[in-house]
């Protein structure tokens, strides 16, 4: 999925920084709670989406950049998803859906459907385009899109790869899990990745509690779908996050409405690389930013080419009328750096 804001700011996120503001009952581990911003994708009638990654007070989990949360979304009132090739730099696209159904087709000749349950992977590697399009027999749209940044040693390759992963339900006393990257509670993925993370939907029921088993090495962040939730006995708004850090062995999660629930839990070891986030690119300087863009601009071989594009305008264009997405202008003075805070180290 594209970020399609028309004035994107440059972000730097990294090792170091001070803290943001914990909440903690007495005897649980402190939850930082990063509260979502509405992010329009285009023009009136388009979607819009609730993000909580990146932001000032935060703005890495793991390797985990960037969290846009999306829906129940009317497509006959919004139009749905119709996003013309774009690009990417440095980064691996994860795809899950609740509802819906999109067509993926990228510069590395693979196409695919993404569909509620199942995951949608893709490496962009030095660089790939890729279009997303809802398709005519969706009716609502509701899901997740995330960004994995890569580490350095790997964000230059060649290969342009995607992978689809259909994990099965896991069961549990209070509810179910489907982990789509890593492991949880003994549940792993296949899916490959370049640094130790994982990503999973879980669903409570109603008045359940669960102390979940987690990777005491990883940080973690709880997306809130839905339901009445605590983590750590922390009360957590629907669509915000809430971040705990590293040393935390089991997690307590609680939904105390009366209706089920739904998570995404996501999580990883520390990412110790300063990144440079702009547009759909992430890069480690501006000067590589700015190349990455005229690159695009130019329609160099970098990001090659989507074939068999039909968006809502007919093949090959978007309501719009475009063929592919141009970028926006880069900003005309550099930002200052926000570097991520360091994790929590739970006692």
């Amino acid at each position: 999925m594209s970020n399609v804001e028309t004035k994107p700011e440059e972000v730097v996120c990294g090792p170091g920084g001070l803290p943001g503001p914990d909440c903690a009952q007495e005897g649980r581990a402190p939850v930082e709670i990063l509260t979502a911003r509405d992010v329009p994708l285009g023009g009136p009638r388009a979607m819009g989406v609730r993000r909580t990654l990146p932001q000032r007070q935060r703005s890495l989990i793991g390797p985990w950049c960037f969290v846009d949360h999306y829906g129940p979304d009317d497509v006959s009132t919004s139009g749905g998803m119709d996003v013309a090739p774009h690009p990417h730099t440095g980064l691996q696209t994860v795809s899950w859906l609740f509802e819906g159904a999109i067509e993926h087709i990228d510069s590395g000749g693979n196409q695919g459907m993404v569909l509620p349950g199942e995951v949608n992977l893709m490496t962009s590697g030095r660089g790939i385009c890729h279009s997303e399009v809802s398709t005519e027999d969706t009716t609502a749209l509701h899901g997740v899109q995330l960004w994995l940044a890569l580490p350095d040693s790997v964000r230059n390759r060649e290969g342009r790869d995607f992978e689809h992963f259909a994990p099965e339900v896991t069961p549990f006393d209070g509810g179910e899990m489907l982990v789509f990257l890593g492991e949880l509670w003994g549940t792993r993925s296949p899916v490959a990745t370049y640094s130790p993370l994982m990503g999973a939907e879980v669903r409570l029921r109603p008045g359940a509690t669960i102390d979940l088993p987690i990777n005491a090495e990883f940080e973690y962040g709880v997306l809130v779908d839905s339901g009445d939730i605590t983590v750590e006995d922390v009360e957590l708004p629907t669509n915000a996050l809430g971040y705990t850090g590293v040393g935390l062995s089991e997690m307590r999660i609680s939904n105390q409405s009366e209706t089920d629930a739904r998570l995404v839990i996501i999580g990883g070891e520390p990412f110790n690389e300063e990144i440079l986030m702009w547009w759909n690119f992430i890069g480690r300087t501006h000067e590589e930013i700015a190349q990455y863009r005229e690159e695009w601009q130019a329609e160099g071989d970098r990001f090659g080419t989507v074939e068999g594009y039909v968006g809502k305008g007919g093949p090959g264009e978007n309501a719009d009328g475009l063929s592919r997405l141009p970028a926006p202008r880069l900003p005309d003075v550099r930002i200052k750096a926000r570097k991520n805070p360091p994790p929590h180290v739970q006692s």
